[in-house]
């Protein structure tokens, strides 16, 4: 690697450096000059010996698309938080988990791990081993019966991949995953398959 090639990734790391140096302050309890200081200087020698790897983003930030997946987050995790607590009042039933693989549609490593942080935050699921070559998620559910089976898993899943997608991806990256802008959009393209697989299975049957 080039000096030149060096600075600029170092400079590209200030956001990391900045956010670690609050960290520091945060953990040590104290706003003083000592403490900014030190973790500056901690953090840029963080970045700097052990540097994360570059993210592709070729996305755009869209604000209704963000606000749609916080809200559904927000959602989600008070109904599975009020579903879980329950199971302390359900005497004589044991859930029984699972483990469901997911492979998603899109091939970003940004979106694969936002998926897999939010399943992973809402109470009921957690995402245990996540494959970033395939695009492939294993979810361990905490009662697979009341869940609804894996296939349901699944669909939730896609449709968290969707709405961070909505949030954050391309008109290409949306068109290359098969999401559409909206959920009507969506509706009308998960209509269209079917009807093309259901064509071809007849034409198939025909034959």
């Amino acid at each position: 690697m080039t000096i030149h090639r060096r600075r600029r990734k170092i400079a590209e790391q200030w956001p990391t450096v900045l956010w670690l140096a609050v960290v520091w302050v945060m953990l040590w309890g104290t706003l003083s000059w000592g403490n900014v200081l030190a973790g500056l200087g901690i953090a840029l020698l963080v970045t700097v010996l052990m540097p994360l790897p570059t993210i592709d983003f070729h996305g755009r930030a869209r604000p209704l698309g963000i606000l749609a997946l916080l809200l559904r987050f927000l959602w989600d995790l008070v109904a599975a938080s009020i579903e879980v607590s329950l199971y302390a009042f359900r005497f004589g039933k044991v859930p029984r988990g699972a483990v469901v693989g997911v492979r998603l549609r899109s091939s970003s490593d940004l979106y694969l791990t936002l998926v897999a942080e939010i399943s992973s935050l809402v109470p009921g699921s957690l995402v245990i081993e996540a494959h970033r070559n395939t695009g492939m998620l294993y979810l361990h559910v905490l009662d697979i019966e009341s869940y609804g089976g894996p296939d349901k898993v699944r669909h939730d899943t896609l449709e968290l991949e969707a709405r961070v997608m909505r949030a954050l991806a391309s008109d290409d990256e949306l068109a290359r995953a098969g999401v559409a802008k909206t959920r009507r959009g969506q509706a009308a393209l998960d209509a269209e398959r079917s009807a093309q697989t259901s064509s071809t299975t007849t034409t198939e049957a025909s034959s």
